[in-house]
């Protein structure tokens, strides 16, 4: 089993005032379902579920499923992997946003949120030298790609408020 991840904590500003803040970090469908690299986002009951792509040397482009726990806190909302491990790969994403009071002097309102998305894929077990190359290819360029997903994520979190 291959696993690789990465995390992030930045702060957004919400145009609106805090109860719209509220609103926004607590549709987590609403927001992720504008993040390009996401597919299939949706909300059942309080399980948000979706696909993450991945693009795999040799392999093309493959899609591993998620699917996390939405609760509404006080202050926002977290987001609480749920193991999909029957599955050959999954993401395991694990979120927070923290609403905060709205500033005075610049407008809007800070939205501190945090991700760690972590990936699991199994791999055919080859068993010799040259599966090991490629599955150290592999894990590089899917490291790679979860570290660029979350470089992208808070500018379309960002225009997602809009």
């Amino acid at each position: 089993m291959m696993q690789f991840g990465a995390r992030q904590v930045f702060t957004l500003h919400h145009p609106g005032d805090r109860a719209a803040a509220l609103a926004w970090a607590r549709a987590a469908e609403r927001a992720l379902a504008q993040v390009t690299f996401l597919q299939d986002v949706q909300l059942d009951s309080h399980t948000l579920s979706g696909e993450l792509r991945v693009p795999v040397p040799l392999l093309g482009e493959i899609t591993l499923p998620f699917a996390s726990l939405l609760t509404a806190t006080e202050s926002g909302a977290d987001l609480t992997p749920q193991p999909l491990t029957e599955r050959r790969g999954w993401v395991e994403v694990n979120g927070q946003a923290v609403v905060g009071e709205p500033a005075q002097t610049a407008g809007g309102t800070p939205v501190e949120l945090s991700f760690d998305f972590q990936a699991f894929l199994r791999l055919p077990d080859s068993g010799n030298l040259g599966g090991a190359a490629f599955e150290k290819m592999v894990r590089a360029t899917a490291q790679r790609t979860i570290e660029r997903v979350l470089t992208e994520l808070p500018g379309q979190l960002q225009a997602s408020m809009n």
